[in-house]
């Protein structure tokens, strides 16, 4: 979720995003009728059903999950095809077999074995890590998808915005893509945001960025051609790949703290007993991934590549400023890497004291919209030969706003 100051963009500044322009999208209120039944071919066996019937609301927050998950999967295939496993790196393959697969067809892993180098830098198990979770990406889509057809309704599918152009690094399928890697503006706040012992996003609090360069100007994740893929000629990693390598780290984070946020938000919207189910559980894997990249982020190494230095997160400094305490809190209890359990912050109501939790889960801080305002600001859907977004925004704008204005029907 993209920060404004909290991490998080307010609703003023949601109003002020569409307002200028970037969209211009009507909200569509999703209704609270309820939908058909279930297709025949489908809705048998699904156990543990409550037998209360779906709602509008449940299908409108279904397909946009669908549809963000859709988007995820697609940039992780992107980080899979470069630096997943492969044989061609020792240490690279594991033992467990390489099955990722999208529509029945094998994703080829590993096409960078330079970029991989660099990735291993932050963890020797980062290309089974990053298959793992790509197979998951791709799982939950499909999955939402299969379960919306279950009920009656139609599945979503955002291939016709896959137009943006893939790394051109040999072996790369030359297929159209729906994210962009390249030029990404990576909010790095979540950092601190899970460190904080008395700010909560969902009480208005603000945090600072782990790595400020990166929440500033545009930074590639991948390498775009194979001379960018290459090792030095001694087998060193040159400073820009593992510059590439570790903001891909950074970025990792980024995109399942939002999703850790984004399930238990929506699934305060939903009616459904079994959709709720669906989205805790689906949510959970979320947080699993969450887990792993905010650990491997924080061994990055502390090297400078023109405008983009990773600073030294145990220097017991804050790397924004210098500062030894940031509100009264020592900088080391905020950046130190190896504090990535969540730290019992306060929740609710400061006077219920601390609590360690998932933050923001505030449908008011967080949300559908917000999801969707943090993939631009990220720079996920920038066509390079526009510097404009695609046409995707507007769609996943409008089924983020059907899903924002569900209410749970008691």
């Amino acid at each position: 979720m993209k920060k404004s100051g909290s991490g998080i963009k307010q609703r003023a500044n949601r109003r002020s995003f569409l307002k200028n322009g970037v969209l211009g999208v009507g909200v569509a209120a999703a209704g609270a009728g309820l939908l058909a039944k279930a297709s025949p071919a489908f809705g048998q066996g699904l156990g543990d059903n409550d037998r209360a019937p779906i709602t509008k609301g449940d299908i409108a927050i279904l397909t946009f999950l669908s549809a963000l998950e859709q988007v995820e999967a697609d940039l992780w295939i992107q980080y899979a095809e470069l630096g997943g496993p492969t044989s061609a790196v020792p240490g690279a393959l594991g033992l467990s077999a390489i099955d990722l697969q999208l529509n029945g067809k094998a994703i080829n892993t590993g096409l960078a074995p330079g970029y991989l180098t660099a990735l291993q830098v932050l963890d020797g198990d980062m290309p089974q890590y990053i298959a793992d979770n790509t197979d998951d990406e791709i799982s939950h889509h499909r999955f939402l998808n299969n379960y919306l057809q279950s009920k009656g309704a139609k599945p979503i599918d955002l291939s016709q915005f896959a137009i943006l152009p893939p790394s051109q690094v040999t072996g790369v399928p030359q297929t159209g893509r729906l994210t962009n890697l390249r030029q990404l503006t990576v909010d790095t706040t979540w950092w601190t945001r899970y460190r904080s012992d008395n700010h909560n996003p969902d009480l208005g609090g603000t945090f600072e960025n782990a790595v400020p360069d990166l929440a500033k100007g545009q930074h590639p994740a991948i390498p775009q051609t194979d001379a960018e893929a290459a090792l030095n000629a001694d087998g060193s990693i040159p400073n820009h790949l593992q510059a590439i390598a570790s903001t891909a780290g950074f970025h990792f984070a980024f995109i399942e703290q939002g999703g850790s946020s984004l399930y238990p938000a929506l699934a305060q919207k939903v009616t459904s007993l079994e959709v709720l189910r669906l989205l805790l559980s689906i949510g959970g894997s979320e947080i699993m991934h969450f887990q792993t990249w905010h650990d491997k982020a924080g061994n990055a190494p502390n090297i400078t590549d023109g405008n983009l230095t990773f600073p030294n997160l145990n220097g017991g400094v804050d790397p924004n400023n210098g500062a030894t305490t940031v509100d009264g809190t020592p900088a080391a209890d905020l950046f130190q890497t190896n504090l990535i359990m969540p730290e019992p912050t306060v929740f609710l109501n400061p006077e219920l004291g601390p609590v360690a939790i998932i933050r923001p889960t505030s449908t008011a801080q967080g949300g559908a919209v917000a999801s969707v305002v943090s993939f631009v600001d990220d720079g996920l859907f920038l066509d390079p030969a526009t510097n404009k977004n695609t046409g995707i925004v507007n769609v996943l704008m409008r089924l983020a706003e059907e899903a924002d204005a569900v209410l749970r029907r008691l």
